[in-house]
């Protein structure tokens, strides 16, 4: 399928979106797990915590945040034990959080809000606090993630805070720049088999701007038996030049597959003049991102085990993305597919007030001007060297519709494949996708489960065929679920042999949430565990299996 219209245009126009206000509210913690009520069947086998993390306070004293990200981090627990669930939360005691509590004031500047100088400071301090830098903050508010077989809970700076995944009592502050020479990391690290972590981070300085990718290794057997966060042996195993050394590229995720490692330099530009001035200006951070399709997207190819960059640069047209998918290696080719959308607009739009908008038509607006990330699949030819020919298609294996051509001596120019039916199209594009990560990552895979977005948050669950374009779906009005997280059931043979667990909010009741329970096979509901308490709308997600 080839188009000349973006993803934008091809999704249907809402009408009569309802308010979703109640989705991105302050709530109060549950600290003490609470039971809750069971519908149906919690299958027996499922044995562990499913662990979620997003924003869940948005005002402190008078003031108010500006950004949805912007909220303060809260972590949540469903506790699965012999078909019972309990639920917990806890706000995380960030230095952001706790100076913020006990000033009852923002005073930590977040990705859209900009902290005011404090009005006890005479003109002149005032002034002047204007001219320093801010802190980064470490309000890890985007997901849990593991290092050495410890749970942080992560941002996008150079900060994570370690947690204790049972009782979300948050632990000590980690800074990435003590270990090794990175100033940032994303929320997305992603895992090998021998249990090492990879991650990608920033670095920049008088050579310039560098994208790094970041290996620590697997926990050693005789692991230090105190509580503390351990990072040792962390590496900077790549750094890649940014091709626009003052206008680096955002990004959330990368790409890993058993044997590389893709970083996609998009066209969502940092203006690095922009950032060194933005506390002066008085502007948030999302004020310094821009959509600049002028500018190719460039896959940068890594060997995952000896750091080595490709000398071929591969391109494609300009495309925004935030989530991969997976990535596989197929006899010299490297497949990768991930949620992709042709207008990089979106990040800025999540303003609170934007997602607070009334019903119809103010709601439809701002839902209608959005960007759609829809499946798409680039196939990358691993062997290109001086005697592949030029301007003849590389992909030739009849199962793949991308191309991939090289235009040039070390340059390769590459389409994507669209990874979906139309059908999809009535889901209005989908994110959050999510895998069988533990036998299926980096390897070949059939079926991923991700959220459509007929909203502004995700509205109906899917599941999609990746050979057939199949999607199998759960959907109810006014019900708003959270990225879906597979859990295979122990033993398991087949890929999509286990359940689906995904948080269900609405806007509609009060203290009505619950976690949702689907089989993964036939994508049916299992069952439900209601929750007695108010959840608002989080990112990301993982399950904690319990021996």
């Amino acid at each position: 399928m080839k188009y000349t219209v973006s993803s934008r245009q091809r999704c249907p126009k809402a009408k009569e979106l309802e308010n979703i206000e109640a989705l991105v509210r302050s709530v109060e913690e549950t600290p003490d797990p609470v039971p809750t009520t069971i519908q149906g069947t919690i299958p027996a086998w499922i044995n562990g915590s499913f662990l979620r993390n997003g924003p869940g306070k948005f005002e402190f004293g008078k003031d108010s945040y500006t950004h949805w990200f912007d909220g303060m981090a809260l972590m949540h627990r469903f506790h699965i034990c012999e078909g019972n669930v309990t639920y917990s939360s806890r706000f995380l005691r960030s230095d952001s959080y706790v100076s913020n509590s006990e000033k009852n004031r923002i005073v930590v500047s977040e990705f859209g809000t900009i902290a005011m100088p404090d009005p006890c400071k005479n003109i002149f301090q005032r002034f002047f606090s204007r001219f320093q830098v801010p802190k980064a903050t470490d309000n890890a508010s985007v997901n849990f993630v593991k290092y050495k077989g410890d749970y942080y809970v992560s941002t996008e700076t150079n900060y994570m805070r370690r947690v204790d995944p049972q009782s979300l009592e948050t632990k000590e502050k980690v800074d990435w720049s003590k270990y090794i020479a990175v100033n940032s990391a994303t929320a997305h690290p992603h895992y090998d088999r021998e249990g090492a972590t990879y991650n990608m981070g920033n670095s920049y300085g008088k050579s310039g701007f560098f994208y790094n990718i970041i290996r620590v290794p697997p926990p050693e057997e005789k692991a230090a038996v105190e509580d503390s966060a351990d990072l040792t042996g962390a590496s900077v195993i790549c750094s890649i030049p940014a091709s626009e050394p003052r206008k680096p590229s955002y990004y959330h995720s990368f790409v890993m597959s058993e044997n590389y490692i893709v970083f996609i330099e998009q066209p969502i530009k940092l203006d690095l003049l922009k950032f060194m001035l933005y506390t002066i200006l008085g502007k948030s951070f999302h004020k310094v991102m821009t959509w600049e399709p002028q500018y190719d997207t460039i896959f940068h190819l890594v060997n995952r085990h000896t750091g080595q960059v490709s000398e071929v640069q591969y391109r494609a047209a300009p495309m925004f993305t935030l989530h991969q998918i997976n990535a596989f290696e197929d006899n010299g080719l490297l497949v990768m597919d991930m949620c992709c959308g042709d207008d990089g607009d979106v990040i800025g739009d999540f303003t609170l007030e934007n997602l607070r908008r009334g019903s119809g038509e103010e709601m439809d607006k701002f839902y209608n001007s959005m960007c759609r990330n829809l499946p798409r699949r680039y196939v990358l030819p691993l062997t290109v060297d001086g005697q592949t020919p030029l301007d003849q298609n590389l992909v030739t294996l009849s199962n793949y519709k991308a191309t991939a051509k090289k235009t040039k001596p070390q340059e390769v120019y590459m389409t994507h494949e669209e990874l979906y039916d139309d059908e999809l199209l009535q889901y209005g594009g989908l994110e959050f996708p999510q895998i069988n990560y533990d036998q299926h990552n980096g390897r070949a895979y059939r079926y991923f489960y991700s959220c459509g977005f007929g909203h502004v948050f995700g509205d109906s669950l899917l599941k999609m065929d990746v050979h057939t374009k199949e999607l199998k779906v759960w959907r109810y009005p006014g019900l708003y679920p959270s990225e879906p997280v597979f859990v295979a059931l122990p033993g398991a043979t087949e890929e999509d042999d286990g359940v689906i667990l995904s948080v269900i909010i609405t806007p509609r009741e009060e203290k009505s949430t619950f976690l949702l329970v689907l089989d993964a096979k036939t994508f049916t509901e299992l069952g439900r565990a209601e929750v007695p308490v108010n959840v608002p709308y989080g990112t990301h997600g993982v399950f904690n299996r319990m021996g």
